[in-house]
């Protein structure tokens, strides 16, 4: 892949494929979930330091650094079969379209306090469906 200025989001997919890939870096092959665990607390950590530094090159930087973790953590759920970046995005548009009905419901106009109150009551009631085994 050529070195360019920007690249576009099936670009990272191709640049972390080739990064588990046969012929890829060793370490990256290398990792599975359990083994990027310190990775990913040790990058979330760097973040709220930028934040709390307001520094926002390095906030840049360190949120590039989450979503490799991201990227890395889908590519090997996918090579096992368990679920792609896709169904990451598809899951969270879902969660977040679910937990703002104030926003992309028919009620468009609830306040501060009762969006609060919504998002609290939407979020358990989808901790209770997965207690039960249902898939939203």
């Amino acid at each position: 892949m050529e070195k360019k200025e920007r690249y576009t989001f099936e670009e990272l997919k191709e640049v972390i494929a080739e990064l588990r890939s046969e012929h890829g870096c060793p370490w990256d092959r290398a990792q599975t979930h359990e083994s990027m665990k310190k990775c990913l607390q040790d990058e979330c950590d760097e973040v709220l330091q930028a934040i709390e530094n307001k520094d926002m090159d390095n906030l840049c930087e360190e949120l590039g650094d989450i979503l490799f973790q991201v990227m890395l953590h889908s590519q090997i759920a996918e090579e096992g079969g368990d679920f792609t970046v896709e169904d990451v995005i598809s899951m969270l548009c879902r969660k977040m379209i679910r937990r703002h009905p104030h926003v992309f419901g028919s009620g468009k106009d609830g306040a501060s306090e009762e969006s609060k109150a919504s998002w609290d009551e939407i979020k358990n009631m989808e901790k209770e469906a997965r207690r039960k085994g249902i898939k939203l």
